[in-house]
């Protein structure tokens, strides 16, 4: 929100699991922030799956900063 409103793009990155947490509080702050959802879990990946996870990602994380 910070960086929005100093007109950085910007956005977040979190697993699936937090997709209506998410909306519940950018709703409460009043913004619809950019987001990309990976799958989850993500806190016992290996090394691999998380290159892994990020390549299949990287266009939509790249969209968070570069198509606004």
């Amino acid at each position: 929100m910070n960086l929005e409103s100093r007109g950085l793009p910007s956005g977040f990155i979190a697993s699936c699991e937090f997709v209506e947490a998410a909306a519940a509080q950018g709703k409460s702050l009043g913004i619809k922030p950019a987001s990309v959802f990976v799958p989850h879990p993500i806190q016992d990946r290996t090394d691999a799956e998380m290159v892994e996870l990020a390549r299949d990602s990287i266009d939509a994380i790249f969209a968070l900063i570069c198509e606004k």
